[in-house]
């Protein structure tokens, strides 16, 4: 180790693995379903630490580095708790540069990002709302938009082999995102016709109806309804609904169709005329003059309710402007942007906790991401010491409960672990993961971390699974087959 650990047991932890590759035993159901899936032990990456109980923290492979997907989420949000602190809001605000008479702005109304990841549709409504009491009703000069909040140079997308990038997993972060940049398309049959409506109302979004309506049926989960997108010349975009849906029956489908701009200026106007309100102006991306007069802010929900959102549900996006958040705090003049700020801020903030965790790449911190990296056993160690936290119950209350929301809603059904374990879920093409803590037969309570990589990954889950309910039912078998 590079330095002394401040406690004995967490120095225990990080220790190289004693036992040569192949010493290590997995229980007969575990194997039994890596080869059901045709792989071997080869592929999986396990450690398991007790933090209420006895037993011998236990790992296999756990010095690899490996990618983790979405788990490494967990060290986004746990840096987030202690790094920006569980209170931490983001502000976004309307400024105005000219006199407010008789309700009329003479001049640019501004909106000034701060990076809120949950600046819902509602919440911006609440917002416009608030800039209507201040006595405004008409603006005269332009919307101007301010995204300078975050450095994101030199960043690239995730390179996602679907080729869509219509989906909103793949929404890119922004210093001014609002409702995750995503759209919702409802189509409904009726007896005069198919209507086909988008969600915010964006005015620079046409809809070229061609859905038909059948007769009345049994409603489909998936209406037989396809959308064709064909940008145009002014910026707008024609959006060509086709195909079929029974009388009586509706759909709902969300995607991103917009640059941050258009969605986010579409949006505002798309309410602000809702709400009696008129911009003669253009929408155009600038800064807010420094003197400038607030007339209207929103404080987003803290980094508490925040972390709930991206680990329960995995959201990639509000997980990428929590990383950016980070980066933009701990900025220095050396750090090429706030993903790499973000990168050195998490790294220094482990090494100050007695983590020494070489093989971590943090890429955009939502495990959207074909570069980055952990080791199950920094993971681990990572866990054990958010057990020890003061924002112990925040963290560990954000990720899903087992069979019973989240990602994990659906799985481990009908098993001892329902209602025993909170595990963040990991999925990639080539990635299974678990990270989390888990609960034995016997209510002692166990950090752990099952990461499988592999070409061929399919089925993965349900070894992962089985994994969690052996640790359940016999912690001690389990361990003792595996290294330390």
């Amino acid at each position: 180790m590079a330095r002394p650990l401040r406690q004995l047991g967490l120095a225990a932890l990080l220790l190289p693995l004693a036992l040569p590759a192949g010493a290590n035993n997995l229980p007969p159901r575990v194997e039994q379903a890596l080869k059901a899936n045709k792989l071997s032990s080869d592929a999986l990456s396990l450690a398991l630490i007790p933090l209420t109980g006895p037993g011998t923290p236990s790992y296999l492979n756990a010095d690899r580095p490996v990618n983790p997907a979405s788990t490494m989420k967990l060290v986004t949000t746990y840096a987030a708790l202690e790094l920006l602190g569980p209170t931490h809001q983001w502000k976004t605000a309307f400024y105005g540069d000219g006199p407010l008479r008789d309700g009329v702005l003479q001049g640019n109304l501004y909106l000034k990002g701060g990076g809120d990841p949950k600046l819902t549709m509602e919440r911006l409504w609440l917002l416009l709302r608030d800039l209507r009491h201040a006595g405004v009703r008409q603006i005269q000069g332009d919307l101007v938009l301010e995204r300078s909040h975050f450095r994101t140079d030199g960043q690239t997308p995730f390179d996602d082999d679907g080729g869509d990038r219509t989906k909103p997993y793949l929404v890119e972060p922004d210093a001014l995102l609002v409702n995750l940049k995503t759209l919702r398309l409802i189509v409904r049959g009726e007896g005069r016709g198919a209507t086909v409506q988008t969600e915010p109302p964006i005015p620079y979004i046409h809809i070229d109806n061609r859905v038909k309506v059948t007769a009345p049926a049994s409603c489909p989960g998936w209406p037989q309804v396809t959308y064709n997108f064909q940008p145009q010349p002014d910026g707008s975009l024609n959006v060509i609904a086709a195909g079929q849906i029974p009388e009586g029956c509706s759909g709902q489908r969300y995607l991103s169709l917009l640059d941050h701009p258009a969605f986010t200026g579409g949006t505002v106007r798309a309410l602000w005329s809702e709400l009696g309100g008129i911009i003669a102006g253009q929408d155009r991306l600038g800064s807010t003059p420094a003197n400038a007069r607030l007339l209207a802010q929103a404080w987003s929900p803290d980094v508490v309710e925040v972390i709930r959102d991206i680990n329960k549900y995995s959201n990639n996006t509000m997980a990428r402007q929590l990383f950016l958040s980070i980066g933009a705090r701990h900025r220095l003049p050396g750090d090429g942007n706030d993903a790499a700020a973000a990168h050195r801020a998490i790294d220094q903030w482990l090494t100050r906790k007695g983590i020494r965790a070489p093989n971590l790449v943090m890429e955009n911190g939502s495990g959207l991401s074909r570069r980055e990296r952990i080791s199950a056993r920094e993971m681990a160690a990572m866990l054990h010491a958010a057990w020890k936290s003061p924002y112990a119950a925040e963290f560990i209350s954000s990720m899903p409960l087992a069979a019973m929301d989240g990602t994990l809603r659906k799985r481990m059904r009908n098993t001892p672990l329902a209602g025993n374990a909170h595990l963040k879920t990991g999925t990639l093409n080539n990635v299974r993961a678990l990270a989390g803590y888990s609960r034995d037969a016997q209510g002692h309570t166990w950090a752990v971390v099952a990461i499988l990589n592999h070409p061929r990954p399919w089925g993965a889950s349900a070894i992962l699974d089985q994994v969690l309910l052996e640790l359940h039912l016999q912690p001690a078998s389990l361990s003792a087959g595996l290294g330390r």
